[in-house]
């Protein structure tokens, strides 16, 4: 009797392994003022979290050929390994360098660990009911933002914060004996086609160059090694298109920039990835900043976002069937900009309800606008490129978490500088990072407390102006798409 894939049981695996990558960074952020009275490297503390985004997004696309050439099973695997090894050295840490190292490693491996996954659930199910698990399985990364910082404390709190990620390594264990076992591909002819080693090599050469470009621009500003690595980045990509070209089994063919459709929902991912970024980052900060609340009611308050993300999903799967991409686009974007142009609106002191509906609305919207775009990315090539397609959507959806991240960062502390350079308030060059922690915050004079929070709340106003324009763009973009393009 020829075996079978356990479809129920290697779904499950898929929904904890893209939890468990998704919670690494939730659950770090937690730790991190433990590990750095530990470790004593506070200078250099941004890197560990930059250099796991780093690494993922260099390897994804890697990982997504392979899958395509060799299966996904063994991808899965070796991603798996990869990441189980980076996080028992991290827990083995004992310098912030060391840590730093082990953190790319585990980047690494959640580069073929979250692509392959997606993969390998549109393997396992029709169109029409991938974007509903799509849907499931995104919601890990909202659970995880919730979970995570709880999870986090209670370990660092009781069995130190080497354990949180010691934690990883019985639970990928147990991933890699369930896909072995339970997920059953056909047999792949490799292809005797010489691999793309150079392309490979130019690809995370780009990727690195962009991003590290932008990671200096958010800590220094524009300076010359800004202009140095966007320089590099034009060079790696220049020489990546020209060897692509060349290349017998290209990395990323660059047939795929041929469909409209291709190129039209990545960005869109990209876009509305950006934007996902100032709420799940910015609204928390409002609350302890602006509010003066706790940093559980700053997670609290993205509940509705990741429980509603369901919901939007399933909107998403619907309208997929019965219209268009680009008419499933339009209604998810315009649900996903009534919650950025409501942030606009907001004065300072709004109720917490109102923010817990926003939260919600966005989810409906970024969660339909997600699964829609990876479920189109995927039907718009052949069988064959299925997970270069997964990987480069999962790619451009962590190119603009990531180039977002550094850019609202630069609009608050741009914003902010300003004003208190014209309010002349203060000298105190920390007082912002002060007026964030509801630890220091409460430390502060309480006549600055109100002209603090009005300045705050200035530079948030214009991390949401800049994220609603984002969704406006995505708009735009979407009127590209034919009316009858599915």
């Amino acid at each position: 009797m020829k075996k079978e894939t356990n479809v129920k049981v290697v779904t499950i695996a898929v929904f904890v392994a893209t939890f468990m990558t998704a919670i690494e960074g939730t659950i770090v952020t937690t730790a991190m003022p433990t590990i750095v009275g530990s470790l004593h490297g506070i200078e250099i503390m941004n890197w560990v979290f930059s250099i796991y985004l780093l690494t993922n997004a260099m390897f994804t696309p890697i990982f997504g050929k392979l899958s395509d050439k060799i299966g996904r099973r063994p991808i899965f695997i070796l991603g798996t390994a990869i990441f189980i090894i980076g996080s028992a050295l991290c827990g083995l840490s004992n310098t912030m360098l060391t840590l730093i190292i082990a953190r790319a490693i585990q980047g690494i491996g959640a580069g073929a660990m979250m692509p392959v996954a997606l993969t390998i659930l549109a393997d396992m199910y029709s169109a029409e009911k991938r974007a509903k698990m799509l849907g499931l399985n995104s919601t890990a990364w909202g659970i995880a933002s919730v979970v995570g910082p709880l999870t986090g404390g209670v370990i660092v709190d009781t069995i130190g914060w080497h354990w949180i990620f010691f934690i990883n390594v019985p639970i990928g264990l147990v991933l890699i004996g369930l896909v072995s076992y339970y997920l059953v591909e056909e047999k792949r002819t490799v292809a005797s086609k010489k691999t793309d080693i150079l392309g490979s090599m130019l690809l995370m050469t780009m990727l690195l160059t962009l991003l590290l470009a932008f990671q200096f621009l958010s800590e220094t500003g524009f300076d010359w090694k800004v202009i140095v690595m966007f320089l590099l980045t034009v060079i790696a990509t220049f020489l990546f298109i020209r060897v692509e070209k060349q290349a017998e089994d290209p990395v990323i063919s660059l047939d795929l920039f041929q469909s409209r459709v291709f190129v039209v929902v990545n960005l869109v991912a990209a876009f509305i990835s950006g934007f996902l970024m100032a709420v799940e980052v910015y609204i928390p900060m409002w609350m302890q900043g602006v509010l003066g609340y706790k940093a559980g009611i700053g997670g609290l308050v993205l509940a509705p976002l990741s429980i509603l993300w369901v919901y939007g999903s399933s909107l998403a799967s619907r309208w997929m069937v019965q219209h268009s991409i680009k008419r499933t686009l339009f209604y998810t974007l315009i649900i996903s900009l009534v919650g950025g142009v409501s942030l606009l609106l907001l004065p300072l002191h709004t109720p917490f309800f109102v923010f817990l509906m926003i939260s919600g609305v966005t989810g409906i919207g970024v969660g339909a606008t997600i699964v829609a775009t990876t479920v189109s990315a995927q039907n718009s090539v052949s069988f064959d490129q299925l997970g270069v397609a997964t990987s480069f959507n999962t790619l451009s959806k962590t190119i603009g978490q990531t180039i977002m991240i550094s850019v609202f960062g630069l609009i608050l502390n741009q914003v902010t500088r300003q004003q208190l350079t014209k309010s002349n308030l203060t000298n105190d060059p920390d007082i912002m990072n002060k007026l964030v922690n509801p630890q220091t915050a409460k430390n502060l004079p309480t006549d600055l407390l109100q002209p603090l929070r009005e300045i705050l709340h200035q530079g948030l106003w214009g991390i949401y102006l800049a994220g609603a324009l984002l969704v406006v763009a995505a708009l735009l973009l979407n009127q590209l798409l034919k009316a009858d393009e599915k």
